[in-house]
């Protein structure tokens, strides 16, 4: 089987989805360094090495902002409404002002460069970790997996995963380039897998991915994740809501959008969207989803 590999680097300056404005500031770490591209993979050539922290802690290295998770975080099971979802809650005072440090999974960066991993076909490891199965309305063929940089609330340079559609993932990529030069902090971004899917809701994720195999919310059909051709961005600063449901549940002082907070979205950001032709969850009216970006506005 041949696997694609693109290596890029450049130093940094109404639907119902979702799974989970004004810029930000920040600071400093990143991917393995460019190479030429091969034409056969395995996993151990895709993943960056590490020299600051192992995978699954945080890195050891002062942090520049930010702070750590609260000790409960995560553990918190949410009472549910008929729909299973939870039942929204006041937002933690640790949580109104969100800029949590980002615990890696995937080994971090060595340096503070924008760097980035394009990897077609999909590696078998991260589809059996994923939410693909062969009932997903897409073929794992139709995906791409992607490595790249972003920047933490920490400050920091992390190194985040990408599963998506494989049609679009040059102009993710690229967008997700702009954000890190323009600081934009991103809490997470991982895998989504199917603990996350079935977990008792706690109402305090906030992981930025694109593919889901997952119906929309309320809904029976399809999510446009399900296809990744959606990607969520830091969904607490840019929930989801419709009449009393809010997702994520804990995410209810990020509803005053006039508010500005570091990691809401902002009209430059969705600029960046609108010029590649995805619509935005923003401009919905019966509902807002503004985590939400789709290639057909859905």
């Amino acid at each position: 089987m041949v696997a694609l590999f693109l290596v890029t680097a450049c130093a940094s300056t109404d639907g119902s989805e979702t799974t989970g404005a004004t810029s930000s500031t920040l600071a400093t770490s990143t991917i393995a360094p460019a190479r030429a591209a091969p034409t056969t993979s395995t996993m151990a050539e895709a993943a960056p090495t590490t020299t600051a922290a192992a995978i699954g802690t945080t890195v050891s290295e002062a942090r520049p902002s930010g702070n750590p998770r609260p000790e409960w975080f995560g553990t918190r099971l949410l009472p549910l409404r008929a729909d299973e979802n939870g039942v929204a809650q006041p937002t933690p005072n640790e949580l109104t002002d969100r800029q949590l440090w980002t615990t890696d999974t995937v080994p971090p960066p060595i340096d503070d460069s924008f760097r980035s991993e394009i990897i077609i076909p999909v590696p078998d490891e991260v589809l059996l970790r994923s939410t693909w199965t062969e009932d997903c309305p897409v073929g794992s063929d139709e995906l791409a997996y992607a490595q790249l940089t972003f920047r933490g609330f920490d400050g920091l340079a992390h190194t985040g995963e990408l599963l998506t559609n494989r049609e679009w993932v040059d102009e993710l990529i690229d967008i997700f380039r702009q954000l890190y030069e323009w600081d934009y902090p991103i809490e997470e971004m991982r895998i989504t897998t199917q603990a996350d899917l079935d977990a008792h809701p706690t109402g305090d994720g906030n992981n930025t991915g694109s593919f889901g195999c997952r119906p929309a919310v309320g809904s029976t059909n399809w999510s446009r994740h399900a296809f990744g051709l959606a990607i969520d961005i830091n969904p607490f600063h840019n929930p989801y809501v419709r009449g009393d449901l809010i997702l994520p549940e804990l995410a209810e002082s990020y509803l005053d959008r006039d508010q500005a907070r570091v990691g809401m979205l902002n009209a430059r950001i969705v600029t960046l969207f609108d010029d590649i032709g995805w619509g935005w969850g923003g401009r919905w009216t019966n509902s807002s989803d503004w985590m939400h970006f789709s290639q057909d506005g859905r």
